[in-house]
């Protein structure tokens, strides 16, 4: 596990997970096996994004406009009111059209329905930005050095759990169709094991 996966699976553990749970009607444990499979899914994507210096760069501006790391402080008040931090805005720059199929995918592997899948990717997106956020200012990074950090990131998850890291790396597109859709089944059927 990276160290971003790490920061937020820590923080989300016991009553934050809990509040997911109940606010997405969904048991605790699936919460957490879908959150486990959600954050480095978005890292993935978003390390794929800012291998381009323009995705480095778009990715660099957002964190420092909007993603500061405050989110991480006070989990439960951000539970309260999960749409103001925008998630489905970054869902939709960091997935695409693909992000119809990646919440129906990652619905099917944990049993929750498509709507709760998407909520849940929206709930976790802003906290895995606030991550990077509070990464960047720490260390002072620019784009391009953000852009490294993910890289690092994935590459210590590689480390840590190839099986898992190379099957949602190679989820964003292992058959460069175009389409993650038909690899994210595979993906979070492998990790539930």
């Amino acid at each position: 596990m990276n160290a971003i996966s790490q920061m937020i699976t820590q923080q989300i553990a016991g009553t934050v997970a809990g509040q997911m749970a109940q606010r997405l009607g969904i048991r605790e444990s699936t919460a957490q096996t879908a959150v486990q499979l959600a954050v480095p899914l978005i890292l993935a994507a978003l390390a794929r994004n800012a291998a381009q210096p323009q995705g480095a760069q778009d990715l660099h501006e957002a964190v420092a406009q909007d993603h500061d790391g405050s989110i991480l402080d006070n989990l439960m008040s951000y539970l309260g009111n999960p749409q103001a931090a925008k998630g489905s805005g970054i869902l939709d720059h960091t997935l695409g059209g693909q992000r119809p199929a990646v919440e129906s995918n990652l619905a099917q592997a944990t049993g929750l329905d498509q709507n709760s899948a998407g909520s849940l990717l929206e709930m976790v997106a802003p906290l895995v930005m606030g991550a990077i956020g509070r990464q960047q200012q720490e260390s002072g990074l620019d784009a391009q050095g953000l852009s490294q950090y993910l890289g690092e990131q994935q590459q210590q998850a590689q480390t840590a759990d190839p099986g898992l890291m190379g099957t949602l790396n190679s989820m964003l597109d292992s058959n460069r169709d175009g389409s993650v859709a038909d690899d994210l089944s595979r993906i979070a059927g492998n990790f539930l094991k």
